[in-house]
């Protein structure tokens, strides 16, 4: 390896959220220590992942998804405090716990093949040549827009939901919500409540889900999303295949007419949207709740993608492709709590990759 100034290290970790936080402590409790067997590094200002740029409405009561890091519970948080606040807290008394030392705010530009069976990882504070990478780069920096014609005429204001801070900024407002996930519902319900009108778009009519989501209908879950990720194809969005739970809230605002749904429009006029059965919808704002794709363009490098579009696991988190590369957040693991069982399962493996010669039944923690 040519590079000057590299310093070599066991194992990086790219992305200090969940998935990052969980591989880190699983790395720790198998006996690498961090800064000199692995680093952690994190693009963020500061702890909490993407939850700390969560809209100051969402409260921690209200919040979908939060889930406990492995070997320290999360107790007592106020539910009328916002998440991004409850969330960075936890994550930051987490970090400092395990002595886990998240570099921050370090932007990974790219991964690249050393040449001598490492991985260099470049970044704007330096470079690191890794046996392995475990990179955990979540989706919130490549928030998605789908194009549709019409969109430069637009005369009134859009944005997606990443960039969304308040209800009181759509008060007056005649608002079109475009998208089908759970956030595109709460968000939808949250501006309703202050706007003018509201009407919402989806490609395809919401599935309500009724009734307990237990730990079959779980694993059938995450087995088409797993499905998919093993033929190399992009992951589906977890609401594509489990359906939106039908809350208290969500049936009273569906009673309401909130949540009465039109499909999508074809498109945007200078004053609202259009559909080809002549249709015409008045709008100040289109919020695009469209979702995010996954951060991996770091690692265009390792050219790691399948014809079909998306990168082939051959398990939980390893690249098909690339064996020392493994992707927490991706596939079937995009929730937290499967990222925390994805970090215990990049970990074991990353310990065969290090040491072929110990046992599989060593544990991680």
């Amino acid at each position: 390896m040519n590079d000057i100034d590299v310093a070599e290290i066991e194992v990086a970790v790219i992305g200090a959220g969940q998935g990052g936080l969980s591989a880190a402590y699983f790395l720790h409790r198998a006996g690498l220590r961090p800064e000199r067997d692995f680093v952690v590094l994190d693009h963020s200002p500061g702890p909490g992942g993407a939850w700390q740029f969560r809209w100051p409405s969402l409260t921690y009561g209200r919040a979908h998804g939060v889930h406990e890091l492995p070997g320290m519970t999360l107790e007592g948080a106020d539910p009328d405090r916002p998440s991004a606040e409850v969330v960075a807290e936890y994550f930051d008394r987490y970090e400092r716990a395990f002595d886990l030392r998240v570099r921050r705010p370090v932007n990974v530009s790219a991964v690249r093949d050393g040449g001598d069976g490492r991985l260099v990882v470049d970044s704007d504070s330096g470079a690191w040549a890794a046996r392995a990478v475990i990179n955990a780069t979540g989706t919130w920096d490549r928030p998605f827009v789908p194009r549709y014609p019409g969109q430069e005429v637009f005369r009134g204001r859009q944005l997606h939901t990443a960039g969304y801070r308040r209800r009181e900024d759509f008060a007056g407002k005649r608002v079109i919500v475009v998208g089908g996930g759970t956030s595109a519902v709460q968000l939808l319900m949250e501006i309703a409540e202050v706007a003018a009108a509201t009407t919402w778009v989806t490609r395809r009519p919401p599935v309500f889900r009724t009734g307990p989501f237990g730990e079959d209908q779980g694993r059938a879950a995450v087995a088409l999303v797993e499905q998919r990720v093993r033929e190399g194809l992009p992951p589906q969005s977890v609401v594509s295949v489990t359906g939106l739970p039908m809350t208290e809230a969500m049936a009273a605002a569906r009673a309401r007419g909130v949540l009465d749904r039109l499909p999508m429009f074809d498109r945007l006029t200078e004053d609202g949207a259009a559909w080809e059965d002549g249709r015409r919808i008045e709008a100040d704002v289109i919020l695009w709740a469209t979702g995010f794709r996954a951060a991996l363009d770091h690692l265009a490098p390792l050219r790691l993608r399948e014809p079909g579009g998306g990168i082939r696991l051959d398990s939980l988190t390893r690249v098909a492709r690339d064996h020392r590369v493994h992707l927490i957040g991706y596939g079937p693991s995009a929730s937290t709590i499967g990222a925390n069982r994805a970090g215990r399962s990049a970990v074991r493996e990353v310990r065969r990759l290090l040491r072929p010669a110990e046992p599989a039944s060593v544990p991680v923690g």
